[in-house]
C-alpha cells in the first residue's frame, strides 16, 4: 500500500436520532482515484463532508497524512487548504471573472503575490482548457465551464486531495462530459481524488477502486470490474441495473 493521504476510522454520524453513517472505515492513497457510488440519502455526502473536515464526526477518526486530525488538535483551516472540495454547484463569485475566482485562494489563503497568483491561476486554467475564458464571469459561461473553473480553483491549491461530490449532478449529458473528461485528465496526471458520482462510465474508466455505500454503510469495495461486475450484495445488483437500466 503506499502512503494514506486520507483516512477515516469508525466513522459514525448522527443528526438528533437519525443515525447517517454507521462505522465507515476508508483509506485513499496517493495518486488514486477512488469512487463512491450509491443511492441517494445512503451518506455519501455526509461522509465526504467530514473527510473534507467540513463537519466533525459524532465518533470515530479522521486521519490526515497519518495524524489524527481531531485527537492531536490539529490546525483545520490549514489540513483544509490541503484539501480541495469541488462541490455540485461552483459556487463561483459572479462579480468576479474566472481567473480572479481562481486567483482568490492564492492571493488570500496562500498569501501569494498578484503576480504569482496570476501566473498560477492561469496555468491552472489551462489545465482544464479555459485559459481563453479566463476574462470572462460565471453568467458568461456554461455550467459545464462553470464547474471546470471550480476544479480549477480547487487545483490551484496544490492540494494533497481533492474531493468530488457528485460535480456533473446539475448538467446535462453534453456539459458532464466536459467535466468527466477534465476529471479523467486530472487522474491521468496522478492527482489523488476521491469522487461521488452516479457516472458509472467514468468509474468503470478511470477508478483505482470502487465503494458501494447504502443506508450509512460501505457494502463492496473493490476495483472496478468486481463492485461493477460481479457485485455481492443485493442492494448493490438492485441499483447497478437501475443504474445502467438493465
Amino acid at each position: 500500500m503506499g502512503e494514506v493521504v486520507l483516512e477515516g476510522r469508525g466513522i459514525k454520524k448522527w443528526y438528533g436520532k437519525l443515525q447517517v453513517l454507521k462505522g465507515i472505515d476508508i483509506k485513499i492513497e496517493k495518486g488514486k482515484t477512488k469512487v463512491i457510488i450509491g443511492p441517494s440519502g445512503s451518506g455519501k455526502s455526509t461522509l465526504l463532508r467530514i473527510l473534507g473536515l467540513l463537519e466533525p464526526p459524532t465518533e470515530g477518526n479522521v486521519l490526515f497524512k497519518g495524524r489524527d486530525v481531531y485527537a492531536e488538535k490539529l490546525d483545520l483551516n490549514k489540513i483544509r487548504a490541503k484539501i480541495g472540495f469541488v462541490f455540485q454547484e461552483p459556487s463561483l463569485f459572479r462579480h468576479l471573472t474566472a481567473l480572479d475566482n481562481v486567483k482568490l485562494g492564492l492571493r488570500h489563503v496562500l498569501k501569494l503575490s498578484e503576480d504569482e497568483a496570476r501566473r498560477k491561476a492561469l496555468e491552472t486554467l489551462r489545465i482544464v482548457h479555459l485559459e481563453g475564458w479566463k476574462d470572462h464571469y460565471p453568467a458568461q459561461l456554461s455550467g459545464g465551464q462553470q464547474q471546470r473553473v471550480g476544479i480549477a480553483r480547487a487545483l490551484a491549491m496544490d492540494p494533497e486531495i481533492i474531493l468530488f461530490d457528485e460535480p456533473t449532478a446539475s448538467l446535462d449529458i453534453e456539459l458532464t462530459w466536459e467535466v468527466i473528461d477534465t476529471m479523467r485528465e486530472l487522474a491521468e496526471r496522478g492527482i489523488t481524488m476521491l469522487v461521488v458520482t452516479h457516472e458509472i462510465s467514468f468509474a468503470k474508466e478511470v477508478a483505482d477502486e470502487i465503494i458501494f455505500m447504502d443506508d450509512g454503510m460501505i457494502l463492496e469495495e473493490g476495483p472496478p470490474e468486481k463492485v461493477l461486475m460481479n457485485p455481492k450484495s443485493e442492494r448493490a445488483r438492485v441499483f447497478l441495473r437501475r443504474l445502467l437500466g438493465v
